[in-house]
């Protein structure tokens, strides 16, 4: 049995897809709130691509 997060396409309440949504979790982000003020480095996570940027940027707003 996994204890590991869900690694579904939805992260805390933003639909970004699951390759996204995985990389954030495995680099330790839960919420939107654990986010960095600046998104642009997380682009050089496996899965986040500018679109993902874009829509956690503006959920955050």
């Amino acid at each position: 049995m996994s204890t590991s997060a869900d690694r579904g396409p939805v992260f805390d309440g933003v639909r970004i897809g699951r390759p996204a949504t995985g990389a954030l979790v495995d680099a330790g982000y839960r919420s939107l709130h654990d986010l960095p003020d600046d998104l642009a480095p997380l682009a050089s996570l496996h899965g986040v691509g500018p679109a993902a940027i874009r829509l956690l940027a503006a959920a955050r707003v």
